[in-house]
């Protein structure tokens, strides 16, 4: 797959590149049960991003309800290390079948942008569980990497800026995402490195919906908010971490 077309607009968009050293610790043998972990998450919590998003800007009480309903089982596996997988054949039930709030203009579009995502990235959760199984990688709790948690400090308390801010976020880390599965790539073995490609596509219009959503709910240019987030997007990403993780900086250890 030819990607340069898909990651010109991502490098544009990000203020740095994924550092080489972090490139290096990731593609060690020894640390692929871990990131492969941790891709698992970052798929839920991508999903959960989605479905916070639409309960709390879209839905009646009702469909928010019945949402948290059809999700519980994935955060269950993640809490509790379930090996009961039957709930994935719950990500083929998930529809548009959402019922917007009236008052809400730009609910429809949110809608049927998240719930795609949503669907998207619970299969790829459950590409990613496949790929542990087969190699024999059990799934064993982790930490959560400071990434988005750093991220979400840059995020306005009153609304509607809330919201474009937390849609700005999204798109930041969608688009290190992105990046960051083309970095590693050419280092992992034949079948992660074409795995890691066949998400590119995805990831990439991911970032572009978040942020078309964040434009089209701003009264204001959403320039200058774009470039702050940016910013600290850009040092997390850069800075010493302590843990390797996806969305981790530059690792302050070596294994």
């Amino acid at each position: 797959m030819n990607t340069e077309h898909l990651l010109a607009p991502i490098h544009a968009f990000l203020h740095c590149k994924t550092p080489q050293a972090w490139t290096d610790e990731a593609r060690k043998p020894e640390n692929l049960p871990l990131l492969l972990t941790d891709h698992l998450v970052c798929e839920l919590k991508a999903a959960q991003t989605a479905m916070w998003l639409i309960r709390k800007y879209v839905a009646d009480k009702e469909s928010g309800e019945a949402l948290l309903a059809w999700l519980r089982p994935w955060e269950q596996f993640v809490h509790s290390e379930n090996v009961d997988l039957a709930f994935l054949e719950q990500q083929k039930g998930l529809s548009k079948a959402i019922i917007s709030r009236t008052e809400v203009p730009y609910g429809d579009n949110l809608v049927d942008k998240m719930v795609l995502l949503i669907k998207e990235e619970l299969h790829h959760f459950w590409q990613v569980l496949e790929i542990m199984q087969a190699r024999n990688i059990p799934y064993i709790k982790i930490t959560a990497s400071r990434y988005a948690k750093g991220l979400m400090r840059e995020v306005t308390t009153h609304e509607p800026q809330t919201l474009v801010d937390k849609l700005i976020c999204g798109a930041y880390i969608e688009a290190r995402s992105c990046e960051r599965f083309a970095s590693l790539a050419p280092y992992l073995d034949a079948e992660l490195a074409a795995f890691y490609i066949s998400l590119l596509r995805s990831e990439a219009r991911h970032y572009q919906d978040y942020l078309a959503l964040a434009a089209e709910i701003s009264a204001t240019d959403i320039s200058a908010r774009v470039r702050k987030i940016g910013e600290t997007e850009a040092k997390l990403i850069q800075e010493p971490d302590s843990e390797l993780r996806f969305h981790s900086g530059v690792p302050a250890f070596r294994t």
